[in-house]
């Protein structure tokens, strides 16, 4: 499985792929983990790019993606031409509005309101990516939520581990009801 994150700098787009890559070595899976963005680190365009796989990996920059998550408009209107066919798009529906002409045949399209539950319910916008990472791995199952965990609190600044996966969790719950309608 490939998924591409795309996004601002400051939005966690890198961590989020990183984290997945995480998840998936913990779960003993093969993961590799790359990332592109531009100069400027904060509010400058990025993309962290995960290869996730069961078999030896040998493709280091993927050509396609069964995966990909806009966090932005101008990553969604870039990127969407690279998710494969029947792929599935999963948007933060705050701050990406999709084009049909634009998306491949045959997706599978979701979107979640990650920003707005960030801000207002956790109290920190900079949490979205963690709501993103719980929805999409739900809906998706690629790695075990233990795993997720771990990872999570291997990787987020010491003292916001519980505050990150408040916003995991929320995101698990958002797709978990979503997935039982």
């Amino acid at each position: 499985m490939i998924i591409r994150f795309v996004g601002f700098g400051g939005q966690g787009i890198v961590l989020s792929s990183y984290i997945m890559g995480q998840s998936a070595a913990f779960d003993g899976k093969n993961a590799i983990q790359n990332q592109s963005y531009g100069s400027e680190s904060r509010g400058g365009e990025c993309r962290g790019d995960v290869i996730i796989s069961e078999e030896e990996i040998y493709e280091l920059e993927p050509t396609g993606q069964d995966v990909l998550v806009a966090m932005t408009q101008p990553g969604y209107e870039k990127f969407i031409g690279s998710l494969r066919e029947g792929g599935t798009l999963i948007v933060d529906d705050d701050l990406v509005n999709t084009v049909a002409e634009l998306d491949p045949p045959g997706i599978k399209k979701y979107g979640i309101r990650a920003t707005d539950i960030a801000t207002h319910k956790l109290g920190r916008r900079i949490i979205a990516n963690m709501i993103v990472l719980g929805y999409m791995n739900t809906l998706l199952n690629i790695v075990s939520t233990e795993s997720l965990e771990t990872a999570i609190s291997d990787s987020v600044p010491k003292g916001t581990q519980e505050l990150n996966l408040k916003a995991l969790r929320e995101g698990v719950e958002l797709a978990s009801g979503e997935a039982k309608a």
